[in-house]
């Protein structure tokens, strides 16, 4: 599979792979999307609504170039809130293309260059402690193989496009997540097809429609239904 690195309007890198017509992030703006679709409307979102809580648990979807569990180890430092980040990736990034990304250059944190190198090749199936505030598990599987280790809070769904993957985006793949997420979880994604949120709503997800990064009108971002939603 070919990969290729590209520059996205805001300066930033993504991935494309030609043969599937898809790319890593919107070529509008690989870091502006990502954070306005996980930061912004997922852990920001989150923290918000569970000022309280002693930890966030989060799962990625698709590990790919890393730039999402970066933004994240930023933010909980910021917010000095501890984060436990697990995600999957079955086909990793090789690292003669990891090693060209610029985020942190594009974020202007040059300083966090080597801890966005050693999320990249620390060791698979292995809990490591990337930083004080943030733990960090990648493995080395498909989604249909994985099980978190503890409810999840939030879940990053960045998988590849349906057209792409349309596999990835169907009721029994949602019913899977709903199932992983804690009581007050919440699931963020990109994608705002209709099918997509009607695979999401036939699973049991509460879904809103968000406005979207650049370049997207809306994003979608799904809860469990509460007891009071079921009357």
């Amino acid at each position: 599979m070919q990969r290729n690195l590209i520059v996205t309007k805001d300066g930033s890198h993504t991935v494309a792979i030609p043969e599937w017509e898809v790319s890593y992030h919107s070529v509008y703006g690989a870091v502006q999307e990502s954070l306005h679709v996980f930061i912004e409307a997922g852990f920001r979102h989150w923290w918000n609504l569970n000022e309280n809580a002693s930890q966030c648990v989060i799962f990625e979807m698709g590990f790919g170039t890393g730039l999402n569990a970066l933004l994240t180890t930023l933010e909980a430092r910021r917010r000095q809130h501890k984060v436990l980040y697990e995600t999957v990736e079955a086909f990793p990034l090789e690292m003669e293309i990891v090693e060209k990304l610029n985020y942190c250059y594009a974020l202007e944190e040059s300083f966090w260059q080597p801890v966005f190198h050693s999320l990249h090749t620390c060791e698979w199936n292995s809990l490591q402690h990337i930083t004080t505030f943030f733990s960090f598990k990648k493995e080395r599987i498909l989604l249909a193989d994985y099980a978190p280790s503890e409810p999840v809070d939030i879940i990053y769904y960045d998988a590849f496009a349906p057209a792409a993957q349309p596999e990835l985006w169907t009721q029994e793949v949602f019913e899977k997540l709903l199932a992983m997420l804690s009581p007050d979880g919440i699931l963020v994604t990109y994608c705002s097809k209709g099918e997509v949120r009607r695979a999401m709503l036939a699973a049991g997800f509460q879904v809103e429609k968000v406005p979207g990064p650049i370049g997207k009108r809306e994003m979608l971002r799904g809860s469990r239904l509460k007891e009071k939603d079921l009357v």
